[in-house]
């Protein structure tokens, strides 16, 4: 049986500061320049072999970062020099027990060197076997979580280049199966769009497809866990990415909850659309979900719209400009309220080739969120498992 041993950080490995490096001075190359954020850009020449670690030393301190490849660290990171024969990737789970992303230093931005890091007492297999099978069992988790992202971009990017092809450029396959703009199909000008659209397709406001709701102004109620369904979508559960990111849930009572969700519940195929911070960031509501909204977001459900398609319209450049038109600016902060959606128009297609588009991209939507939601279970697995793991209260029999 391994034995875990309590020992100080420096005991197992060695960091030293990164290199000078101003990004004027940056040559075209393969090599990353690792700083605390992560890659600044790319270099003609490394530093370090890798695999290496490093952990930001100032701006976005103690956040370690794990480089299979040759690299470049950056004066703002701190890297491991020497890993005494330690298993890198077991070295880099273990950093990120210790919470030195907390670390705070003086008043102004905080900083850290090596000599904050070498002392810190920890507890640490130091049987290279050990590590290694630690380390392989939470590389697998990350590694399919890192999969299924690739999948979900590519996923993305190909209904965004769909959507872009049939109603931005509007080269949908016309009734001959070719491409409509392209074929010579005929153009008129609409002037709540500022463009040119098919002669046969309309404009329409979102207040005459959509059921809009207001966002709500009370004020935001208590954290109350009572029962995992109770609970109120805040801004930071949108994502760029369009998903929702459920890891973070902020409850509510159920008698709150019955008083939020009085005017709606989200449900599947609702759209979510922030108001202020990350103005007009959007989401839309995967199968299973239901969900009070919080302040700053307003809900839209479609009505006599395909739901996919509403959702890819949102992101794209047409309602973009729009909403940048449609936007309060306020002294302290810019807001997108609910007259200004009710004012948001789109592009209605015919009916047959709306159709079509949905049967083709709501697919590719729902496979986005199914790989969102084992991701969001992968990634609690992984965060339960990586303590015990490390302090010996779970162990790993083979690899």
């Amino acid at each position: 049986m391994s034995k875990i041993s309590k020992m100080t950080l420096g005991d197992l490995v060695e960091f030293q500061r990164g290199y000078d490096l101003p990004k004027s001075k940056f040559l075209n190359g393969e090599f990353p320049v690792i700083s605390s954020n992560g890659i600044l850009g790319f270099h003609n020449e490394y530093k370090v072999k890798g695999p290496g670690i490093t952990i930001g030393r100032s701006g976005t301190v103690g956040m370690p970062q794990y480089i299979k490849s040759n690299f470049f660290p950056h004066n703002t990171s701190l890297f491991v020099k020497n890993f005494k024969g330690n298993n890198p990737k077991y070295i880099y789970y273990l950093i990120k027990t210790l919470g030195l992303n907390d670390w705070k230093s003086g008043s102004g931005v905080p900083t850290m060197n090596r000599n904050h890091l070498h002392p810190i007492s920890i507890l640490a297999h130091t049987n290279n076997l050990e590590q290694k099978k630690i380390a392989s069992v939470l590389s697998t988790l990350d590694y399919k979580i890192e999969l299924n992202n690739r999948i979900n971009t590519e996923l993305e990017s190909m209904a965004k280049t769909l959507y872009d092809y049939w109603f931005v450029q509007f080269d949908f396959p016309n009734k001959n199966g070719k491409p409509y703009k392209s074929s010579g199909g005929k153009m008129v000008w609409k002037d709540e769009l500022k463009r040119e659209i098919p002669e046969e397709w309309g404009v329409e406001s979102i207040e005459k497809c959509c059921k809009i709701v207001d966002c709500l102004h009370s004020k935001k109620p208590d954290f109350n866990y009572e029962e995992n369904k109770y609970y109120l979508l805040q801004l930071e559960n949108i994502k760029d990415d369009g998903l929702l990111d459920l890891t973070s849930i902020y409850y509510v009572s159920a008698e709150v909850y019955k008083l939020w969700t009085s005017r709606i519940e989200v449900i599947e195929n609702d759209i979510v659309i922030t108001n202020a911070g990350r103005v007009a960031a959007t989401a839309q509501i995967p199968r299973g979900v239901k969900a009070g909204i919080g302040r700053n977001i307003t809900a839209i459900r479609p009505s006599t719209i395909n739901p996919t398609y509403l959702f890819l319209t949102f992101r794209g450049i047409d309602m973009i400009r729009q909403v940048k038109m449609n936007t309060d600016s306020g002294a302290f902060f810019t807001s997108l309220n609910v007259k200004g959606i009710k004012k948001l128009n789109i592009v209605r297609p015919s009916q047959e080739i709306e159709n079509r588009f949905e049967d083709i991209v709501k697919p590719l939507r729902q496979k986005r969120e199914l790989n969102n939601f084992e991701n969001q279970k992968l990634s609690e697995l992984r965060d339960w498992l990586l303590p015990m793991l490390m302090n010996g209260q779970v162990r790993v029999r083979k690899i």
